[in-house]
């Protein structure tokens, strides 16, 4: 996994400007889309409900303030629909499309910014105030009923790989303020007495509901959750990190995250590793470890890395050298990661401290291919290999329904064909969604070298193929 957050709540990454037409706004996202594919990076996590409103065609939540300006006011093009165009636009690149919720987050500016015909106007009683900001009460079974057909309508209608919820569960402490549910726990206890126990099975039921509906609807597309980067204080709870973390998942945001690893229900998890190697109170050096060892196997793991963090960040191991190279060569040596992501895009393109020259000099210098889904779906081989016209690299498209279908087609090129290691990433020669390849537009032929090519399919449970047959290529 090699992802970035597109962040789209207050323009952080996109769009630029709320003003601009919607043909401006589709060039830019998908030259966005196209610089992080040169970067290396396999999936794009794209936020489309900041704050219960939408970034897609909904006939349910507004259109966002944060595309156009004002929330509820469409398009200047009536046909532009942002995830359909970053679905497009990254499958053609044979990257992922992860689509983020945030849950229940209503407001990030004043409330006379809601439209008029929000859900918070016609059923305030599923709202709480919070601080400056409003949220969905999650004690309320309507809650997650609310919330689940969203979800719904947007798997049903557009194709994407997976569903991300960031840390946003029960809000962030402010002022020293208890969150102002005593009302709904009196109402609805559901057998607690306890709450903060019953806050967290709030949350537990509706990430388990989210699990069965989306595995329902296409059990292809993953759901995955990236966390506060500290699941509980060691001081606490004896399997808790060595941290000394002001704020946790578990005891703060109501999120017990390893427990929905454990049960299976999300398929990754990705927490936020924001701090620096040596940090006193939540050192990336303990964290990334204990992340691996409470982490159970079928759950994938990836690490979330503050690309942001090397410009906006002041302690000195923020300043040089490069941090986050710092955090990815500790992963490589010492923690058995499954993948990372960036936060966030604008500042992972600016370069900060050559990060990108790293990644493309020393930790993505290949392509990769993600981490295959546990299904019992058959992932079928490309036929008819062969190469016309001396040059062009030919196969018969792969023709499958639903999660067997084609994601896209890896092409192998192996300079000692005695020697055909699926497992070194080098021997990849690209990933294609065509089923041709003009073998003369590649650059890296070695003279007198007779090459041995062959080509799988991923499918949508991103399973590969075995090769098929094998076709002989020289550059002369």
């Amino acid at each position: 996994m090699r992802g970035v957050w597109i962040a789209t709540v207050a323009n952080i990454d996109w769009p630029s400007s709320r003003d601009s037409s919607s043909d401006f706004q589709k060039q830019e996202l998908v030259l966005l889309l196209d610089s992080l594919s040169k970067c290396g990076i396999n999936t794009v996590i794209f936020q489309i409900r900041p704050t219960s409103d939408a970034l897609y065609r909904s006939d349910i939540e507004p259109w966002s303030e944060w595309l156009t300006g004002t929330q509820g006011k469409a398009p200047s093009d009536s046909l532009f629909d942002p995830l359909q165009v970053v679905v497009e636009e990254s499958h053609k690149r044979c990257m992922e499309v992860h689509a983020w919720i945030n849950p229940y987050r209503v407001t990030n500016t004043p409330k006379s910014k809601l439209t008029p015909d929000h859900i918070y106007y016609k059923k305030p009683y599923l709202f709480k105030q919070y601080g400056d900001k409003i949220f969905f009460d999650p004690g309320q079974e309507e809650t997650a009923d609310y919330l689940l057909s969203v979800l719904r309508d947007i798997v049903v209608r557009y194709d994407i790989d997976a569903f991300h919820l960031d840390d946003y569960f029960y809000p962030y402490p402010v002022g020293g303020k208890d969150f102002p549910d005593d009302d709904t726990f009196a109402k609805h206890p559901n057998g607690f007495t306890n709450k903060a126990d019953w806050r967290r099975d709030n949350v537990n039921r509706i990430v388990q509901r989210i699990q069965q509906m989306v595995k329902q609807e296409k059990p292809w597309v993953q759901f995955g959750v990236s966390p506060f980067g500290v699941w509980r204080n060691k001081a606490k709870d004896s399997r808790g990190s060595d941290t000394k973390a002001g704020v946790t998942n578990y005891d703060d945001l109501y999120a017990d995250v390893l427990l929905w690893a454990e049960k299976g229900w999300i398929d990754y998890i990705a927490p936020q590793l924001y701090w620096e190697i040596g940090k006193t109170v939540a050192d990336y050096a303990v964290l990334a470890p204990w992340w691996r060892q409470n982490i159970p196997s079928s759950c994938q793991l990836y690490f979330g890395l503050y690309a942001s963090g090397l410009e906006v960040n002041k302690p000195k191991a923020w300043k040089t050298p490069n941090e986050l190279v710092r955090q990815m060569r500790f992963n490589k040596d010492c923690v058995n990661v499954d993948g990372l992501l960036f936060y966030s895009t604008h500042y992972l393109l600016r370069n900060p401290q050559g990060l990108l020259d790293s990644l493309k000099t020393e930790f993505y210098t290949n392509p990769a291919l993600t981490l295959e889904m546990k299904s019992s779906s058959e992932a079928y081989s490309p036929m008819n290999l062969r190469i016309e016209n001396d040059s062009l690299l030919k196969w018969d498209p792969v023709v499958a329904d639903s999660g067997e279908a084609v994601a896209y087609y890896v092409v192998y090129a192996f300079a000692d064909s005695l020697d055909c290691d699926f497992e070194d990433p080098k021997n990849i020669l690209l990933k294609t969604v065509e089923t041709s390849l003009d073998l003369r537009e590649i650059q890296r032929w070695k003279e007198s070298v007779i090459y041995n090519l062959t080509v799988t399919a991923v499918n949508r449970f991103r399973k590969e193929s075995d090769p098929y047959e094998f076709v002989m290529y020289g550059n002369k």
